[in-house]
């Protein structure tokens, strides 16, 4: 990558990431076109290339960006004393939803590596993709997941919840009207419904999402 992207004005490259991730999000690396990239980002092909010489060095500048990004702010909000799980997960979305106001298509991007086919892809982001995978799970390590017994296994349980935040996710970056604040407000309504399912309901003074419905302040 040409660090000379840096010296580009803020909103160009914001621009040409949130393009990019739009892109790749959708389709995946191997069917992500640079043809649309370029013209999702308002430039030319050539200045893309300038900035990053191929396709795959591309890829790997958004998930090496893309995962320090979702990393600081994860680690801003998400307290290292916080076990109840829910409420951890609660906190976790509301950083994620910070960083979806700057960049919407982040979240789904990163998901949608966990995805992927591509064995090159995979190959050139394995190192930051493993120690992101690994931040990740030092941050859920810290929840009792005994909250899910005696009514399921907590290992599959987690994995029920996992799999419908992603699922929401992936339904609505694909919707015209998407939104984060939309998402934000949908997974809140999931995770109360979970919470409340497995007997711990809404502890006393935490923040509603009713209260939030623009999402939290960035």
């Amino acid at each position: 990558m040409n660090n000379r992207f840096f010296d580009v004005k803020k909103e160009k490259q914001d621009r040409i990431i949130n393009a990019a991730l739009q892109i790749f999000a959708r389709n995946g690396y191997r069917h992500a076109s640079t043809d649309d990239i370029v013209r999702a980002a308002s430039i030319s092909k050539g200045l893309l290339f300038h900035y990053f010489g191929s396709k795959l060095e591309l890829y790997i500048f958004l998930y090496d960006y893309s995962t320090k990004y979702m990393l600081l702010e994860l680690s801003g909000e998400v307290k290292s004393t916080e076990t109840d799980y829910f409420s951890l997960l609660r906190h976790a979305e509301k950083a994620r939803v910070r960083v979806l106001k700057t960049y919407p298509y982040m979240r789904r991007f990163l998901d949608r590596v966990e995805e992927e086919d591509c064995e090159e892809a995979l190959e050139a982001v394995e190192p930051s993709r493993r120690a992101y995978r690994e931040r990740i799970r030092s941050m859920m390590a810290q929840a009792d997941y005994h909250v899910f017994e005696p009514l399921a296994d907590p290992v599959l349980a987690a994995k029920c919840v996992e799999y419908t935040l992603r699922g929401m996710t992936e339904e609505h970056s694909r919707r015209f009207d998407y939104t984060p604040e939309g998402l934000y407000r949908e997974i809140c309504v999931y995770l109360d419904m979970f919470d409340g399912i497995f007997g711990k309901g809404k502890k006393e003074g935490e923040e509603s999402p009713d209260e939030e419905k623009g999402g939290p302040e960035a």
